[in-house]
């Protein structure tokens, strides 16, 4: 983690002014603590590079000119998170200072025939957005993408059973030559792990356990405020195992009394007894496979996530009640449901790019992540 103190005069300026607000010299002077020619000297620097512009003067009042003020070029790049799926594609975009500006969903991967036809799908979604928001490609400074499979250090999608076409295929060098600038990709449950740990219900929480539970069971691991790799890039690829009764290839949850979940709920709830026995049972196995992750890794929080998260008294209220029951030790682990639901992964997309190209982003080395802030739900675009 960057520590501000530890940044060039240069960096903390542009940091204080993409955090807290326009500012004269004087202010920024006072607020970084260093001299007025040095902060004068950094604000010639962030101007050169279009970082920083002149803000609209406050008139005081008082005789004479006001003080000339600066304020951070929030819109003078863009910054793009992907999330993709089979069911669904997921485009996020976001000002500089991490303002989300558009956010829209189209349909999955899995409409698509082969790989390339995949891939053009994505490309052509990334780009509708940037045009319905009228952000310029060339305003683009760095694309985050969220893939199902693992991923390398480098980017590499090294196996995907989800989208098996791309197993071994460098999604992210095919986005650069698309779109021009840098490309950051990750695991799609990581990232959303990141997003409920940066800007969702994990904030401030160093050590969380996030488990997305939809079609398929997947985890994401938090440790030390930092997402959890591990050396094969495979933490957290633990769903088809910890969980028993899943698809051991693709950690698919299948249903015997309705074809989907959200029948097997909907018939639990209209008192079939059946499904409501389904439901106990899946409940009761994961309050099993939990509770081995916790006594495993002993986390802060447990963040449930993915599509069945929105079924709180159905799902999350019983599993609260019977996590215990399994771990049977003098300790609650808070379970909480995930903040950002299905938009998790595209922001968590958003902050790996905004991390891993900060230079690129903003002209600056070491310049930490912005405080990204979503666009209210009903701004989403369908």
């Amino acid at each position: 983690m960057v520590v501000p103190s530890q940044l060039s005069i240069v960096a903390r300026a542009a940091l204080q002014l993409r955090d807290a607000g326009p500012a004269t010299v004087n202010e920024l002077a006072r607020s970084l603590e260093v001299s007025r020619t040095s902060v004068e000297n950094a604000i010639g620097v962030l101007v050169d590079t279009g970082t920083v512009i002149e803000a609209p003067a406050l008139n005081g009042g008082g005789a004479g000119r006001p003080a000339r003020r600066y304020g951070f070029h929030a819109a003078g790049g863009a910054i793009v998170g992907v999330d993709i799926g089979v069911a669904s594609i997921r485009v996020v975009a976001a000002d500089l200072s991490g303002q989300v500006i558009t956010q829209r969903t189209y349909r999955g991967v899995s409409l698509h025939a082969d790989g390339a036809s995949k891939l053009a799908a994505v490309i052509h979604d990334i780009r509708e957005t940037l045009v319905a928001a009228e952000i310029p490609t060339s305003r683009v400074r760095a694309v985050g993408v969220a893939l199902p499979g693992l991923v390398d250090d480098a980017g590499r999608l090294t196996t995907s059973v989800v989208i098996p076409e791309w197993s071994g295929i460098d999604i992210g060098a095919q986005l650069r030559q698309a779109f021009g600038c840098p490309v950051a990709v990750d695991n799609g449950v990581r990232l959303a792990a990141v997003a409920e740990h940066h800007l969702g219900v994990a904030q401030l929480v160093d050590d969380v356990i996030y488990l997305s539970v939809g079609n398929r069971l997947s985890m994401g691991l938090i440790l030390g405020g930092r997402p959890r790799r591990g050396i094969h890039n495979a933490a957290g690829d633990i769903g088809r195992l910890a969980f028993r009764g899943l698809n051991t290839e693709t950690g698919q949850i299948s249903w015997r009394t309705a074809p989907t979940a959200a029948e097997v709920f909907a018939r639990a709830r209209a008192g079939a007894p059946d499904s409501q026995a389904e439901l106990d049972a899946f409940i009761d196995e994961l309050a099993h496979g939990i509770a081995t992750l916790v006594m495993t890794v002993d986390p802060a929080m447990i963040v449930i996530g993915g599509g069945l998260s929105a079924a709180d008294d159905q799902l999350l209220t019983p599993l609260r009640q019977a996590l215990p029951l399994h771990i049977r030790l003098p300790f609650q682990v808070p379970l909480a449901k995930a903040r950002l639901g299905a938009e998790a992964a595209a922001h968590g997309a958003l902050v790996h790019a905004f991390q891993k190209h900060a230079s690129e982003v903003y002209g600056i080395d070491g310049m930490p992540v912005p405080p990204v802030t979503p666009l209210p739900h009903e701004h989403a675009a369908g």
